[in-house]
């Protein structure tokens, strides 16, 4: 019983796998949307930054970057937390 369902699940997760690299684009030719155009033509009005990637990061998208940073801050001090040695 083990056998067969550890099959099935190893033929889903390849499934999806597949499925996946099918879709992919071509690499080097993402797929331009709106909101792509967007920000290429309004980045440097509307936050004054030449870097588009930079505008994005801390102009536009500023709360969710300073969420991620929170995230991994965390996660630094917990395992520093568990990594300590303990006097005693």
């Amino acid at each position: 019983m083990k056998r067969w369902l550890f099959l099935a699940a190893l033929l889903v997760v390849a499934g999806y796998l597949i499925s996946g690299g099918v879709w992919l684009h071509p690499f080097g030719e993402p797929a331009r949307s709106e909101m792509d155009r967007f920000f290429i033509e309004n980045a440097q009005k509307e936050v004054a930054a030449n870097n588009v990637v930079t505008s994005i990061v801390f102009d536009y998208r500023g709360y969710d970057t300073l969420g991620e940073a929170t995230v991994l801050f965390a996660a630094v001090v917990g395992v520093a937390l568990l990594l300590r040695k303990v006097k005693g």
